[in-house]
Order: C-alpha cells, then structure tokens, then sequence
C-alpha cells in the first residue's frame, strides 16, 4: 500500500502490531505474523482507480480559462470542469478540481501523483506521453485564423505566406503549424507568446502581427472582448482533444474511456458541449462592440458600487452588473415608459420594497436592484438548484414572479420540468398567445421579453467572468483560494 495514501485508521493498525524493541514473541505467533507479512508483500498495489475510492475524491488538474474552469457567479464553470464532474459522479466521489499556471505544471503534478487526471483542452504530445496515458478522444475543436475586420479577408494556408502570425507558445496551434511547415509549407512564419505575455489579438492591434490562430472555443469567448475581429478560415483537420491519467492507472484509463464513449451514446456528452457554448453565449458585432466600449468607459466608475452591492445582497457583483448593463447600459439617467429608473431600471413599487427612496442616486439604485434581485432569488422554490433558480429569478425581475408562475405551470402541462429554465423559457412566449394566456391565471404577458432578457444578462455574465478569469491567467495566479473552490465545489480543501 502507498503510505501517502495510508488512512490514519490504518497507520493507528499497523502500530498496535509492531513488537516493541527488545520484546520476545511466541513461536506460533512470530510465525503467523512472518506469514501474513508475506502475503502482504506478495499482493499487488491498489489500482488508480481503488486508490481514488479509497481516498474519497477525484483529483483533476486544470488550467484556468474560460473553455477549461473558472470561477463564475453560480460557482465552477467550463467544458472541462462539466466533464470531469460528470465522470466523478458515475465514479461516485466528489470532485477537487485545481487549476495551474501552464502545460509544463499539469505534467508536474500528474507525474508526482498529486492528480489523477489532466483536464485542459489537451491533444497530447511526446511530453504528455512520456508522462501519461491518454483517453480515446472526446471532442475535437477547429483552428481558426483570425483577422481584423475590414481587411481583405484569406481564404487559404496559401494566403499565409510571409505574413505575421501569432500563437501561444507551446500550444496546439504552435503545433499546428510547425507540421504544416514540416510538410512543405515553409513561407510560414509566426511569434509564439508565453502565457503571461500579451492576448494574440492585442498584438495584432498594435501592428506587431497580421494573423492569429485560435480554438473555435476560445474566440468564441474572445470576440465579445474583441468584436473587431472575425474568421478569415479554418485549418484542415479539427485537433482531438484527450484527458491524460498517469502511467500505469490503466483501470482508470479503461473507466474514462466507457464514460466518454456511455457519455457520447446517452447523448450527455452532447448536453455538456450546448450547455458550455451557452456559457461564451450567441454573437452580435454591434451589442459586442458596444459592451465592450462601455466596459472600459463605463463600468470602471461602476464596479466598486456593484461590489458593495454584491456585499449587501450575497449575489455575485458580475451578474449585479450584467443585470444593470441589460436594463440601462450602465446609464444613470435611464427611464422606462412605465416609471422603471437608474441603472437597475427600479420601479417606485420595487423601490419602496427595499427601502429605496431616490432612485436617481446610482448608489441606492443599484444596492437597491441588488436586493430586490436577492428577494426575488428567495421566491424561488428552494428545491431548484443553481443556475436554474438565478435564470428562473431572473426573468421573474424582468416580468413579475406572477407571470413566470404561469409560465411553469403551462411548462408542466406540457410535460416539461417546470423546476428547468431550458423548459420554462420556451413556454414564456406562449403567454402572449392567445390560445394560451386566456388559460393562464395572470392573463396576456409579453413572455418574449423575459427570456430574451435572461439570455442576454447570461452573456454580459460570461463575458465578464471571461475577463476576470483571463485577467487571473495572465498574472500566473490560481482562480481563488483552494477553500473558496473546495467550498464551491463543497468538498474538503485538499490537494497537496
């Protein structure tokens, strides 16, 4: 048995046995214990996968990014972190889930046994392999060239030639393009950045690169903070991306490989994939463009109003500012042709509820729609999880918990989950329908509005945790303190 892994139980065992110095054992027991030490040393090592049941988690290595883990406003968010939650469950252990600064430290501490998977949008290498095992491949990502818009767009690697490229160091796409120039296309020539050095868009924006290569995952994410960009093509062939378990944890390998393939029949694995792009949300080049202007004039002059407020209500301040940006656009001056003001955009009824009595002082208006927003969160039956009970919250702030109340009651109706927001907001439109809202016990409601509203304060919300998550990636520090992930995760702080 590995003594790192030893249960104190067990140590507390082995010492009640031991002789003490100096001390005489009968024959017949000396003998049963020289027996029971030999077929102690003849039995094989615990396998990976006794070794995690043993300990009572899955250890998983990550990076912190928005298409692997981060901290969002619910808790832990990322393709990554949803996979590996899936495949803890089926284990059934709880998840511990860390992220490093680069490649270089999930080998480390893979190869150290202080994980027992990597997890980080991987296809692995002669590095990775010389460390691990890898799992059959469970999606597989395009490579896109970037360009700024407006700028005669490539179509082709032939377009390419002797122009200035630009990929992370020691990354897929470095990769990438090292085997198209090894196969013949050598007028390729690109900068390799190192993790804590400049975004590759920001290099082209300064006139120091013409191209970048990108995941589709990744500018999924990045075109909200970089609307000046788009797609000029994909390169051939989709990279597969891979976990890597340690060497020697075949039967783990053999576990992850039916959960993948279990996951990708049921259709689980499908579900995890939407439920990720929901995250980075749909595209628009004006909102995007917008947001992102009013990012860097706007919420500067903002933010510390929406951390107090975060302070007074428990809600998380990026979804308080999401929800401000949806109703106002961070504007002070907004007014609604129904009365609604400020940027929480509160009428004079919510504003009385919460002790709000100018709703023209931005620092009352916000605390205000904070807890107000905070009330509203509390309405919602208790046995919804998050982030169903935010989404569900949230279209009740928009069109009245009345009306959402409707809108669960025709989604049960209709054989659906009324406790699942992906249930209730397709139901939300009907109220405006006459063959349905005459049926509905608070009559006609524009149920469009509501979940309009919902999934855009969703992708205000990603984008602003994408930038604090990509802000903490740059300066090479971990997401949080491992006991605020241990509690987001809800389980004990532990992994050395």
């Amino acid at each position: 048995m590995n003594p790192e892994i030893r249960s104190p139980a067990q140590q507390h065992t082995r010492s009640r046995v031991s002789p003490g110095r100096g001390r005489r054992l009968p024959v017949r027991q000396f003998t049963v214990l020289a027996a029971v030490a030999l077929l102690a040393g003849c039995s094989h090592p615990n396998s990976s996968l006794e070794q995690i049941r043993a300990r009572g988690e899955l250890r998983v290595v990550t990076l912190n990014s928005p298409t692997s883990y981060y901290l969002g406003a619910h808790g832990p968010q990322g393709f990554e972190y949803r996979l590996a939650a899936a495949f803890a469950r089926e284990l059934g252990v709880p998840l511990v889930m860390k992220s490093v600064p680069n490649a270089a430290a999930m080998r480390t501490a893979l190869s150290r046994g202080r994980a027992d998977l990597a997890a980080a949008q991987i296809s692995p290498d002669e590095d990775w392999r010389d460390i691990g095992l890898t799992t059959t491949p469970y999606e597989e990502i395009p490579e896109l060239v970037v360009q700024p818009r407006g700028r005669t767009q490539v179509h082709s690697i032939t377009g390419l030639s002797n122009k200035r490229l630009v990929v992370f160091k020691d990354s897929p796409q470095q990769t990438l393009l090292e085997t198209l120039r090894s196969e013949g296309i050598s007028e390729l020539h690109w900068t390799a950045l190192a993790a804590d050095q400049a975004d590759p868009l920001e290099l082209i924006n300064s006139g120091s690169a013409d191209y970048a290569v990108l995941d589709a995952s990744e500018f999924a994410f990045a075109q909200h903070l970089h609307p000046e960009f788009m797609v000029a093509f994909s390169l051939p062939n989709p990279r597969p991306v891979q976990w890597v378990v340690p060497m020697g944890a075949e039967q783990l390998l053999q576990s992850a490989n039916q959960f993948i393939a279990g996951a990708r029949t049921s259709g689980e694995l499908a579900r995890i994939e939407s439920d990720a792009r929901n995250e980075s949300g749909d595209f628009d080049y004006e909102s995007a463009h917008q947001f992102q202007s009013d990012i860097a004039d706007r919420l500067p002059a903002l933010q510390g109003l929406f951390e107090e407020a975060a302070q007074a209500s428990g809600l998380d301040w990026r979804l308080l500012a999401a929800v401000g940006y949806q109703e106002s656009k961070w504007q002070g001056g907004a007014a609604s042709a129904d009365g609604a003001r400020g940027i929480m955009m509160l009428t004079s009824d919510a504003a009385t509820a919460v002790g709000v009595d100018d709703r023209a002082n931005l620092r009352q208006n916000i605390i205000g729609g904070a807890r107000y927003l905070a009330q509203v969160i509390d309405t919602i039956p208790k046995r919804i999880a998050e982030p169903d009970r935010t989404w569900l919250a949230l279209a009740a702030y928009n069109v009245g918990y009345g009306h959402l109340e409707d809108a669960r009651v025709l989604a049960q109706s209709h054989g659906k989950n009324p406790d699942s927001w992906a249930d209730v907001r397709t139901q939300l439109p009907l109220l405006a329908e006459e063959k349905w809202y005459l049926r509905a016990k608070r009559g006609y409601a524009r149920g469009w509005e509501p979940a309009k509203f919902v999934e855009q304060v969703r992708q205000y919300l990603a984008v602003l945790e994408w930038i604090d998550a990509d802000k903490t990636a740059r300066n090479r520090l971990l997401p949080a303190s491992t006991r605020t992930i241990a509690a987001a995760l809800e389980v004990e702080p532990r992994f050395n």
